[in-house]
């Protein structure tokens, strides 16, 4: 999926858990920055254009380790011992960035290294994917009127 499409399904989930939680400043903007970061592994997305992650690019693979829940879960594991607030945004986002791109022609392998990719039918940027995006930007319109009002 494409940035754009994380980002509002991951803003969506973030308004929904919002009145749950107790460090709502730091919520969504961690929600939104892990919804970004699996695609530090491809040059091509906003976030793995920045120079600091080229390096790191040459030692993976796009849609490898960075979109596993292996990676995820783990990941969450250190922020749950060392800043206990951020893990759940964390997860959410990550999490959702993984299960979106699970339902998509090229898949994720959930439970790297283990072979077995989960994959679906959309196509990236396709009509599929556009009209998810369309639906969640209504969703996290209403839903924002509906928490603010």
């Amino acid at each position: 999926m494409l940035g754009k499409t994380h980002l509002v399904i991951a803003l969506f989930a973030a308004i929904i858990f919002l009145p749950h939680v107790s460090h709502k400043w730091a919520f969504i903007p961690i929600v939104l920055l892990a919804t970004m970061l699996p695609d530090i592994d491809s040059g091509f997305s906003s976030l793995g254009k920045k120079p600091i992650f080229r390096p790191l690019q040459m030692l993976t693979k796009h849609r490898g380790i960075f979109h596993s829940f292996t990676f995820c879960i783990l990941v969450t594991f250190i922020l749950s011992s060392f800043l206990p607030e951020f893990a759940f945004p964390f997860f959410l986002g990550y999490g959702l960035h993984l299960l979106a791109d699970s339902w998509t022609i090229e898949g994720i392998k959930p439970f790297w290294p283990m072979k077995l990719v989960s994959r679906g039918n959309v196509k990236v940027g396709g009509t599929i994917e556009n009209t998810v995006f369309l639906v969640f930007v209504l969703m996290d319109i209403l839903f924002a009127i509906l928490l603010f009002a």
